[in-house]
């Protein structure tokens, strides 16, 4: 019995605190993300001129070489993991095409 909405079982909740935890999770993913990228800088090495002026120019070659082999067998790696996905969707697009023929 409810007259006037009073007592009446359907309840609407009010979540004021939604953008709050909207914020927080926005800071946490922007502060993971700095983070990431702290990380990656770091693992490139050292780039101030300081500890340039100190390495030789064969020095230089060899790291930039390293460098380079290292982003060419990610990108192979990234491209084969590519090629299997693509096999396995088109594997599941297959057996979704067998199962709409039996249907």
């Amino acid at each position: 019995m409810g007259l006037f909405g009073f007592g009446s079982k359907r309840q609407e909740i009010v979540d004021l605190a939604e953008r709050y935890r909207q914020k927080k999770d926005r800071e946490a993913s922007e502060g993971e993300a700095e983070k990431n990228i702290n990380e990656a800088f770091e693992k490139l090495g050292p780039e101030d001129e300081a500890s340039d002026s100190l390495v030789s120019p064969e020095e230089k070659k060899k790291r930039l070489a390293k460098r380079i082999l290292d982003i060419v067998n990610r990108l192979d790696d990234l491209s084969n993991k590519i090629y299997h996905l693509q096999q396995r969707v088109e594997l599941l697009e297959r057996k979704a095409d067998i199962g709409r023929a039996e249907s």
